[in-house]
């Protein structure tokens, strides 16, 4: 979005209309390009999965281990990179207090529209994992509230994720819903639930707007967003769908470069350099390039 004009609407605001609006869709990006594609896509916002951001920039799991600052700018390449608003996974908000205020800063000075913070002790764990363990309603309330008073623009969206179903059970999970709106929360984000029945029952207790995470091969039912939508759910991501397709992908193109020593059987499958270069908008950093340097010609002379 180097060569793009910043929109009229700040990407905040931009979120919460259409959160007020609809029920919204959102691709997981672990990088800019992706989130590019989602955008031309169609796709009114982004999410940015800190599982992603962890496995497809390290090679780490999802236990915590990339630091506040790495994914704030990891998060920041993507956000500027595209038009529409984006999310970002924060974990537990990198800390105490004290960090989860820092943190909120952060990724507002890189262009994200929210974040959501989880009630996990670090270090976390995958929401859809066994052995997770939660802090205190309490202390997430203090963390909550202090996101609140951290944040410079009211618009950016805090989203309170509860991660209880799995360690204290479904009604603690609402109840602890409850308390996170009432502490400032925008959004709850109810992780693993179990069933159907379970999503349904947390959107009709928990009077608010609600995230639904439609990842593959977890806990939850494989609902659709129109099923989601029925229930009351405003957001709905797929974190790392692109990625699972993208790696399985390249595993079977890497098996058939091993085994062929070639891949011309495979270009048909290939994004072409033109596709690329066309989603980058590099026509347009090259026609600048060459207006610049007209307009400043070097010793006096036009190029």
């Amino acid at each position: 979005m180097l060569l793009k004009p910043a929109s009229a609407e700040s990407k905040p605001r931009t979120l919460r209309r259409l959160m007020a609006e609809k029920t919204l869709t959102l691709p997981g990006a672990f990088n800019a390009p992706v989130a590019m594609l989602a955008e031309r896509t169609g796709f009114e916002a982004v999410y940015i999965s800190g599982a992603g951001l962890a496995n497809g920039t390290a090679g780490y799991p999802d236990v915590g281990l990339l630091g506040m600052d790495e994914m704030a700018r990891q998060a920041g390449y993507i956000a500027n990179a595209v038009q529409v608003p984006c999310i970002c996974d924060a974990d537990t908000g990198f800390g105490e207090i004290w960090q989860v205020m820092r943190t909120v800063r952060a990724y507002e000075r890189e262009g994200l529209a929210g974040l959501h913070l989880e009630d996990q002790v670090m270090p976390k764990r995958c929401g859809h994992l066994d052995g997770k363990a939660l802090i205190g309603v309490e202390e997430m309330e203090r963390k909550i509230a202090a996101a609140c008073a951290a944040r410079q623009d009211p618009d950016f969206v805090l989203i309170a994720r509860c991660d209880a179903r799995a360690v204290e059970g479904f009604e603690q999970s609402v109840e602890r819903g409850q308390r996170y709106l009432a502490a400032g929360a925008d959004a709850v984000f109810p992780e693993a639930m179990q069933s159907t029945e379970e999503f349904a029952r947390y959107a009709e207790q928990v009077k608010g707007p609600l995230l639904a995470n439609m990842t593959e091969f977890g806990k939850s039912p494989y609902l659709s967003v129109a099923e989601f939508a029925a229930m009351g759910y405003r957001l709905v991501i797929f974190p790392m769908s692109a990625f699972r397709i993208m790696m399985k992908a390249v595993e079977g193109l890497f098996r058939e470069l091993k085994e062929k020593g070639t891949l011309e059987g495979a270009l048909g499958q290939m994004q072409t350099r033109d596709e690329l270069y066309e989603l980058l908008g590099y026509d347009e950093y090259t026609k600048l390039d060459a207006t610049l340097a007209d307009r400043f010609p070097t010793n006096g002379e036009n190029r």
